[in-house]
């Protein structure tokens, strides 16, 4: 079975047409990450005099270094060298779910020309980090084509409600949080025709630069005029958690500088924060953990897959519950900084699993 992947290549151009190829982000990231240009090289495969070579070319192209050295202390980003890498990640964070679903379009096309009795499994979701590492369980599995594709939690139970999709991913949150957002998830799922599938635990909160130089100790500093803030877009799960969280300080969105701006991803709410274009963002911890930024936990979280009941006894759904249940998918999901998977696998009732918290 094929398997494509679709990437972002960035390359640099100036008016007079000189070009940067997209070495300089590897080689940036790189230096960032081990703080020397030996170790840099060796990261990414090319020797300590042609990584110098780069920099140097890298600063003359722009008109001033990207990178500094200091005797004694090694090598560094300057503000430029890391404000174009803040960028490059932020462009990623923003476009990367789109390439990912692209590239799941293509596959599932492809493939269904290859094999047309080939079993797949769609599967529309909100973004997570576990959701993330899903199709890695499939690699080794070629019998089954995973079709994945990334929604908001409202588009993808819709989605589902529609026969759009076999499994749409949602998350909920634990406690009374949880109970507002079940009324509204109830519009598209019926106790009697659909089931959920537990997938993950996961902590959401504050994404705060490296440090915490603004002393943001609680949502109720958001208010302050000194804060700029970057929110999830209308329609995700996460956004409608923020907003009940913002409710119950008493806080409304107008009183937020930077409210309505949206990202549409954790990641880009990390990269936006990280880029020094925001004080503070709301998102799940990894992508706090990923681009070295401060994290404020605030409210838990249960991940789901809804489905409808007539499914489960297909061959291709207990395949895949019988790899949620394995050590593989758990040890994916170890790696993850708040993330915990006690019940993945494990088959529910929608009124059971509303009601009940993740132990």
């Amino acid at each position: 079975m094929k398997r494509i992947a679709v990437k972002p290549t960035w390359t640099l151009e100036d008016e007079s047409g000189k070009r940067v190829g997209p070495e300089v982000f590897a080689l940036l990231g790189a230096i960032n990450r081990t703080g020397k240009l030996t170790e840099a090289a060796e990261a990414v495969g090319v020797s300590y005099r042609h990584a110098w070579g780069l920099v140097e070319t890298w600063g003359a192209f722009f008109g001033r270094p990207l990178v500094r050295f200091e005797r004694g202390k090694g090598t560094a980003l300057t503000p430029l060298g890391a404000k174009i890498l803040w960028a490059e990640q932020r462009a990623i964070a923003r476009l990367g779910l789109q390439l990912e679903s692209l590239a799941s379009e293509i596959n599932h096309e492809i493939n269904q020309l290859l094999d047309a009795a080939i079993a797949t499994i769609r599967i529309h979701a909100s973004h997570g980090f576990a959701v993330a590492r899903v199709p890695a369980l499939f690699l080794d599995h070629q019998g089954i084509q995973l079709d994945l594709r990334y929604l908001g939690t409202h588009d993808s139970l819709a989605s589902l409600a529609r026969g759009g999709c076999d499994l749409a991913g949602f998350h909920l949150p634990v406690g009374p949080y949880g109970l507002v957002a079940a009324r509204q998830y109830r519009r598209w799922l019926d106790p009697e025709r659909h089931r959920v599938v537990h997938l993950v635990t996961r902590t959401q909160g504050l994404f705060l630069a490296n440090g915490n130089p603004k002393g943001i100790q609680s949502l109720a500093d958001l208010a302050r005029a000194d804060l700029q803030f970057v929110n999830r877009q209308q329609g995700s799960g996460t956004r409608l958690l923020f907003d009940q969280l913002l409710a119950a300080e008493g806080i409304s969105g107008d009183e937020i500088r930077g409210y309505e701006t949206e990202e549409y991803t954790h990641a880009a709410v990390a990269a936006y924060v990280a880029s020094g274009m925001a004080d503070v963002g709301f998102g799940v911890q990894p992508a706090a953990h990923q681009l070295r930024l401060g994290f404020l936990p605030i409210a838990q979280e249960q991940y789901f897959f809804a489905l409808a009941a007539q499914d489960l006894d297909k061959p291709e759904i207990q395949a895949f519950l019988e790899m949620l249940r394995g050590p593989s998918f758990q040890a994916m999901v170890s790696e993850l900084p708040g993330y915990a998977a006690p019940r993945a696998g494990e088959v529910a009732g929608i009124d059971e699993a509303f009601l009940t918290g993740p132990g």
